[in-house]
């Protein structure tokens, strides 16, 4: 077994416990985490937080820590887009998201020779909560239960049950897969629509289709819920004739992101009453604009993209992690990395 030193950078904030366990895996490991040099974490999980006003001396500290990173848990938060330039000796960065085609993207690091790797995974549970959450939100018709109640008004009503229902689930990959799992206990009969060539037999799947497909089949479903990464493919996938589509008691949930809908079409079809509501844990653009219309509309639950994050997720990213950093000491292929032709 080699010798070998390997120097790992911590880049945004991490509980010590975290930590150890992080140095703890291998004795050829040189764990760097300097706390007060990172961005201070406004709640748990928070892996941007509030960047810190850094001395000079301070500042070079972290430049030089930069220098010496062979491994970076996250992107670095001072200049992620001069990675290459400033970690010149780094080789892999496992990253705090499952989705981070855009970031990578807008920062330039599609050309770089760094292996990154993602959380996916991670927030399957927490999403596929959120989502389940949505669904009977939506379908209890929550929002006139709360208007009532504010009102003080005691009246009996009907209200639509999950169980028989239809759900289009787009995306399937861990939290479209966990979404499919807790709708199929929920009774709901799950249709699914994923990349070309990505379908699959699933237990939880009904029925697969098409993103070509998709209006026609929007058409005889209850609800859709979208879990896919935003890509060329899926920007504005779900816009005016797929919200057409949907029948007036659908609604719509998104876990995605919010460039998968076209948001002025949203807001239309929910204004007209072509559509029943939306849970949207992602918009468009974020955080979402004080005069946005969705902020008033009744039947329009927002969330602002905090749906994954759960006091356990910086633990659950650390497994992986750890797992990650078995393998590349060993010479073994990593789990989630990310393909820069997939944009995932």
């Amino acid at each position: 077994m080699s010798t070998s030193r390997h120097t790992v950078l911590i880049s945004s904030y991490l509980e010590p416990e975290l930590v150890d366990r992080i140095r703890a895996v291998d004795d050829r490991l040189d764990v760097l985490w300097e706390p007060d040099l990172l961005p201070v974490p406004r709640y748990v999980a928070d892996h941007t937080g509030v960047r810190p006003d850094l001395s000079d001396a301070e500042l070079d500290r972290w430049r030089a820590l930069l220098a010496q990173a062979e491994i970076s848990f996250d992107f670095d938060w001072w200049r992620p887009a001069e990675l290459p330039q400033t970690a010149p000796r780094l080789r892999w960065v496992q990253a705090t998201s499952s989705g981070i085609g855009e970031k990578v993207r807008h920062l330039g690091l599609d050309a770089a020779d760094i292996t990154l790797t993602t959380a996916a995974g991670v927030h399957a549970d927490p999403l596929g909560e959120f989502a389940l959450f949505g669904l009977m939100w939506l379908a209890r018709d929550i929002p006139m239960l709360s208007a009532r109640q504010a009102a003080h008004t005691w009246q009996r009503y009907t209200s639509r049950q999950l169980a028989g229902q239809r759900v289009l689930i787009v995306g399937l990959g861990h939290v479209g897969r966990r979404i499919a799992e807790l709708c199929t206990s929920a009774k709901m009969e799950v249709w699914a629509a994923a990349r070309p060539g990505r379908t699959q037999a699933l237990d939880t799947v009904s029925r697969w289709v098409t993103y070509d497909d998709l209006e026609r089949a929007l058409s005889q479903v209850d609800a859709l819920v979208l879990a896919c990464p935003l890509t060329e493919e899926t920007f504005h996938l779900i816009g005016p004739a797929e919200l057409d589509a949907l029948q007036p008691h659908a609604g719509l949930v998104n876990v995605a992101r919010g460039q998968v809908v076209d948001e002025s079409a949203l807001v239309r079809a929910l204004s007209e009453h072509r559509l029943a509501g939306a849970v949207l844990d992602v918009v468009e653009q974020e955080p979402l604009p004080s005069d946005s219309p969705l902020w008033d509309m009744p039947n329009v639950l927002v969330s602002p993209h905090s749906a994954s994050t759960v006091a356990q997720e910086n633990g659950h990213i650390v497994d992986i992690f750890i797992e990650n950093l078995k393998r590349y000491l060993g010479g073994e292929p990593l789990i989630n990395q990310y393909s820069h032709e997939r944009a995932y």
